[in-house]
């Protein structure tokens, strides 16, 4: 059966709103996508670390609860979980404060069972840190290597601003391994200091990645590919928590991609309709998750979501 393999930090999200804490929540920016997945019955393996704490404990038992396969979990021992204040502004975007207590020695787990078309997701800063970027490398090859689709979405934020040199080039080589890349207009914006998309995909994205996914908040959804480029809107609403949105909508992306049989021999072919119904699941899935405080589909939506298609 094809699976989804996922790999990327777990964190136990803090919600502060008015200065005032609304909600503790399991986080990370993959996992998130890999706990609605689960929940929609799709099979999910996840590769991460936690602190042989209480939030470990917590973490770990609660991706087991929702049906994501966690041996590949490394535990540290003598450490604490990750945590993170998200403090949510008028517009319910966030800012976070992270407090992590990793070791040196990271990323030591073997690597997953992965089959061909299997999809394997990664981003956010995990994706490029320079304190294990060797190891994790290894883990893409592995993964190409297997006949892996691979997804990724840099997720850059500007507290990940350092030596921005290591972390271009970083971004660059895991979108050459990537079959698509997905992030929003301010992930480029930081990373690049570019607001323009379309020159972002042309110079950047392109000589490395030909299929890409840009996402602008309630202003919608934009793809280009070697063959075409397109607009999709985003549903109205107001959210509550914008928490979990981008995260969703790859996750939503994946769903389509199972949903629909697509291979990864397939997407250079995908027509501009084919990727229509493939990016619905993600406008549906992140607007679902932007009308809460939780970071993943409820399960009364994961029940019901697949039969309304």
């Amino acid at each position: 059966m094809r699976k989804v393999i996922g790999i990327g930090e777990t964190i136990l999200d803090i919600i502060f709103e008015g200065e005032q804490p609304q909600r503790a929540v399991v986080g990370g920016s993959v996992l998130n996508g890999m706990i609605s997945l689960a929940r929609l019955g799709v099979p999910v393996t996840f590769i991460s670390e936690v602190g042989d704490d209480r939030v470990g404990k917590t973490v770990c038992n609660f991706m087991r609860e929702n049906g994501i396969d966690t041996h590949l979990i490394d535990c540290f021992k003598g450490r604490k979980s990750p945590v993170s204040l998200a403090f949510l502004g008028a517009d319910k975007s966030a800012e976070y404060v992270f407090h992590t207590d990793y070791p040196a020695e990271r990323l030591q787990m073997p690597f997953p069972e992965i089959n061909c078309d299997d999809i394997f997701v990664f981003g956010s800063f995990y994706a490029i840190n320079p304190s294990y970027r060797r190891r994790f490398t290894e883990f893409l090859e592995y993964a190409r290597k297997q006949g892996a689709l691979l997804y990724y979405d840099p997720n850059f934020r500007p507290s990940h601003k350092g030596d921005m040199d290591f972390l271009r080039r970083a971004v660059a080589e895991n979108c050459h391994y990537a079959s698509i890349v997905r992030g929003s207009n301010e992930d480029f914006q930081c990373l690049y200091n570019k607001a323009n998309m379309k020159e972002v995909y042309e110079n950047i994205i392109k000589p490395c990645c030909e299929n890409f996914l840009t996402t602008h908040g309630s202003e919608g959804v934009h793809i280009y590919t070697a063959r075409f480029e397109a607009h999709f809107p985003s549903r109205p609403l107001t959210p509550v928590s914008t928490i979990g949105a981008g995260d969703n909508f790859n996750a939503g992306i994946v769903y389509g991609i199972m949903k629909y049989g697509v291979k990864n021999q397939d997407i250079p072919n995908l027509s501009e309709g084919d990727w229509a119904k493939i990016i619905r699941c993600g406008i549906d899935l992140s607007a679902e998750v932007c009308c809460s405080y939780s970071n993943y589909i409820s399960p009364d939506f994961a029940e019901r979501y697949p039969k309304s298609n």
